[in-house]
């Protein structure tokens, strides 16, 4: 099945929850795919941040509404 979608028409938000729609989907219909060999060098690279006390972790949900304020 292919659907075509008018990106041109659609405002930022509803590219965002579209993006969003997407990935639930595909992340609770495809758990067996595997992760791409570069994921393990990003998630040590952000740990070793995390550590340092240069990254600063926040709660998805949180980020998700900062994100949808910032952009609306």
């Amino acid at each position: 099945m292919t659907t075509s979608i008018q990106l041109d028409r659609m405002t930022r938000v509803e590219k965002l929850q579209t993006m969003e729609a997407i990935w639930d989907d595909l992340s609770h219909a495809e758990p067996a795919v595997e992760s791409p060999a570069w994921h393990e060098a990003a998630l040590q690279e952000t740990g070793a941040r995390v550590a340092a006390g240069q990254e600063r972790i926040a709660d998805w949900e949180m980020a998700k509404r900062e994100l949808r304020m910032r952009f609306e």
